[in-house]
């Protein structure tokens, strides 16, 4: 009778989280549809045919438009998503084994960022901007990314370094090793699953990032998110342009998420992300 049960069971909650999922795809279907569509097939009434023939006009043209801010995104996401790593990292690690007075206040003020909206910061900092030459730049959309990233990189990073234990670094000292020693030769190397979580999810949302693209960019220097909303035509809407270019835009984010997602859910386990 148990065993029954438990089979009814397993077929409910399977049944369940396959409805759930044909729910979650119906987008992506309609979505790769569409884009292998030529123009002339491209209607509301037909959305949810298959293809009578499959184009790739839509990827061609999208890739066409699209192709000069993808590097644009290229530009901002490499070494936007580095720097921040990179000094969340450091910040994490004073903050977790360099224990000074105030400390606690200052990584409270620092996760404080995490909440501060856009939109709230938008005038003073297009302002800001253009006091130091940045504005309509790319390195400008880099700062701006690097210092909205430092809170969420700073708690990821020191999360992990609190399960290094503290024995290691008071050993270090007593070797003579500096603060900043201690950090290239011991925390750096072990850092390697955190900068991983931290990566990819710099990456995925700086690379989604739309309103500080639009807003801080000039037409040189905008990114794919910015131009994708272009595509739109002021009195025909190709969709089937659109559908290319909505996927020409996932895919990097995509193709990250399958080279390093084992990585990811490794670095996930092992605290980096935790509290």
């Amino acid at each position: 009778m148990k065993e029954k049960n438990t089979a009814a069971e397993k077929a409910i909650r399977y049944s369940i989280l396959i409805i759930f999922a044909i729910f979650f795809l119906i987008p992506m279907y309609v979505l790769l549809t569409t884009s292998l569509k030529s123009f002339s097939e491209v209607s509301i009434n037909t959305m949810w045919n298959l293809p009578q023939s499959i184009s790739f006009a839509g990827f061609k043209t999208a890739f066409a438009r699209l192709a000069p801010n993808v590097l644009n995104s290229l530009y901002l996401v490499i070494p936007a998503t580095l720097f921040s790593a990179l000094l969340g990292s450091m910040n994490g690690y004073v903050l977790a084994h360099w224990k000074f007075k105030g400390s606690d206040t200052l990584f409270a003020l620092i996760l404080f960022g995490m909440f501060i909206p856009y939109q709230s910061v938008l005038f003073p900092l297009v302002q800001f901007m253009q006091s130091i030459g940045l504005y309509g730049s790319i390195p400008g959309l880099i700062l701006v990314h690097v210092v909205y990233g430092l809170p969420i990189t700073t708690l990821m990073f020191r999360n992990y370094y609190q399960d290094v234990p503290q024995a290691l670094t008071e050993a270090a000292k007593v070797d003579g090793a500096n603060i900043f020693s201690i950090y290239r030769y011991i925390f750096l190397p072990i850092s390697i699953p955190s900068f991983v979580v931290v990566f990819i999810w710099q990456f995925t949302n700086i690379w989604n990032e739309f309103l500080f693209a639009v807003t801080l960019t000039d037409t040189q220097s905008q990114p794919i998110t910015v131009a994708l909303t272009n595509l739109a035509g002021s009195q025909v809407v190709e969709w089937n342009v659109q559908m290319s270019g909505a996927i020409i835009t996932a895919l990097p984010t995509l193709l990250v998420y399958i080279i390093f997602g084992r990585y990811f859910i490794k670095g996930m386990l092992a605290g980096s992300v935790k509290g």
